[in-house]
């Protein structure tokens, strides 16, 4: 795809060691023929001609970013209220649900990027509110045991019959829920920053072009909606229709749901009790799935591998709380930072060891102190899955601990984004985490080389080898 700007649009690079700022945050070009990073491709890709080829590589862009972890959540959320529906749901039906949830989700995406790109306000971070993401998760965990069928909520006599009167005439209610729920999980569920997003932001907030940067938006939030539009299409079709079967489908989905609301909780509580949850949820599962019941004689294969399978489940929730006892805190690496299993007494097995800075002045003290080194500056918070990838795949990697080896490690954790959180964010024109910066010896940042969204170790050492060797 070619790429093109307008000459009017380029700015000078600010002198070396001043403040970067997103008023005199440098323009994208390409005219000097370097290395442009994948954000601002994106970018410049929006002031081409082709406008509609655009469009759709936005939209296929989002459909590969559908497969990401930051999307997973959004599977059962709508698997559970399309399996909420019953045994009787119709294809149509199920399909009806997904259209309203993902469109929801889409539009919502879109009017949080266009406001971010306009305004520099991330609506996404702002509902990483304890508040928010704690009765989110409440309400996660009050939809998981009407699943497993430990209450049934009812309206009065009267009021169900006008309702019952109302479904036969429209089936619209459900269909507002999925959608509100469609919006709640595009501000609270999946708020991570990538490339392709943070570029029609960038678009946005130079050209002031909402309408262009909107329409790229919602292309690639379809995109991203579109493996869920397949679920709900195949739902009426692959959900069983006997009673039994349904019980257990439910069950799985109620599991699904309290597994979503512990990992929505632990953006906000310590990794040690994160552990617990999850040991807690895997061995009760266990329980069961009949992991301590005795196999009959004439036990089928399927009763066999549900008993195994539960067994697996049970001794790995063993292991997270024996983790969590330990002080671990990673749910895939449950022994990782105990003592008694840690091999050596280094610190490269806990990946890179960052300096924390708060805020603007922060950066510039810590720059003025760098004595001459290189410097990479991280933007981390508790609630972007990606940043904890990149801790638990790239920065934990050997080669990529080698080539920062000399360079100095900041790490702002814009968590809370409080104000000197949004103001260090806005001076680097950044709309949230996942994003990394990297500054040359002299204190001047290399603007081409920014780093959003994940990167994998390989990937990421020879990005850092470009950056401050240029090979």
């Amino acid at each position: 795809m070619a790429f093109s700007v307008n000459a009017a649009s380029i700015v000078d690079l600010p002198a070396a060691g001043s403040a970067v700022t997103a008023a005199n945050t440098p323009a994208l070009s390409t005219s000097s023929g370097g290395f442009v990073s994948e954000q601002d491709r994106y970018a410049q890709s929006l002031q081409g001609d082709d406008r509609l080829a655009t469009l759709l590589s936005f939209f296929g862009v989002g459909i590969l970013l559908a497969f990401t972890p930051c999307m997973f959540p959004m599977l059962p959320i709508l698997s559970t209220l399309i399996v909420g529906q019953g045994a009787g749901v119709t294809t149509r039906r199920a399909f009806s649900l997904s259209l309203a949830y993902v469109l929801a989700m889409a539009v919502t995406y879109t009017i949080a990027g266009v406001l971010a790109g306009l305004f520099g306000a991330n609506l996404q971070a702002a509902f990483q509110n304890p508040w928010i993401i704690g009765s989110f998760s409440a309400l996660f965990v009050v939809l998981a045991l009407g699943m497993f069928g430990f209450y049934n909520l009812q309206m009065p006599a009267s009021w169900q019959t006008k309702l019952s009167e109302l479904s036969n005439r429209q089936q619209g209610g459900t269909l507002v829920g999925a959608a509100v729920m469609g919006l709640l999980s595009a501000l609270i569920v999946g708020p991570c920053v990538a490339a392709p997003l943070a570029g029609a932001l960038i678009y946005i907030g130079q050209s002031g072009d909402a309408v262009l940067g909107g329409l790229a938006l919602f292309a690639m939030s379809m995109g991203m909606g579109l493996p869920l539009l397949a679920i709900g299409a195949s739902a009426g079709k692959w959900l069983p229709k006997v009673s039994g079967w349904m019980n257990t489908i439910k069950a799985i989905f109620g599991v699904m749901l309290l597994a979503l609301a512990i990992w929505m909780l632990e953006r906000i509580i310590p990794p040690q009790l994160g552990l617990v949850l999850w040991g807690v949820l895997l061995i009760v599962s266990a329980v069961y799935m009949g992991a301590f019941d005795r196999l009959l004689p004439d036990a089928t294969g399927w009763r066999k591998l549900w008993k195994g399978s539960g067994l697996v489940l049970m001794l790995y929730g063993a292991l997270l709380l024996v983790g969590a006892a330990g002080g671990g805190g990673d749910v895939l690496q449950p022994l990782r930072g105990v003592s008694f299993a840690s091999s050596s007494g280094t610190d490269d097995a806990h990946g890179l060891r960052f300096t924390r800075i708060k805020g603007p002045d922060g950066l510039n003290a810590a720059l003025a102190g760098a004595n001459g080194k290189t410097v990479m500056l991280d933007f981390y918070a508790d609630w972007c899955v990606s940043c904890k990838e990149m801790e638990r795949n790239t920065f934990s990697d050997a080669k990529v601990q080698t080539v920062l080896a000399d360079t100095l490690l900041l790490q702002a954790d814009v968590t809370a984004n409080d104000r000197q959180d949004q103001a260090l964010l806005k001076q680097f024109g950044l709309f949230g985490p996942p994003g990394i910066v990297f500054f040359d010896a002299t204190g001047v940042e290399q603007r081409p080389y920014r780093l959003v969204g994940y990167l994998g170790p390989e990937e990421f050492a020879a990005h850092v080898q470009r950056t401050f060797n240029g090979s």
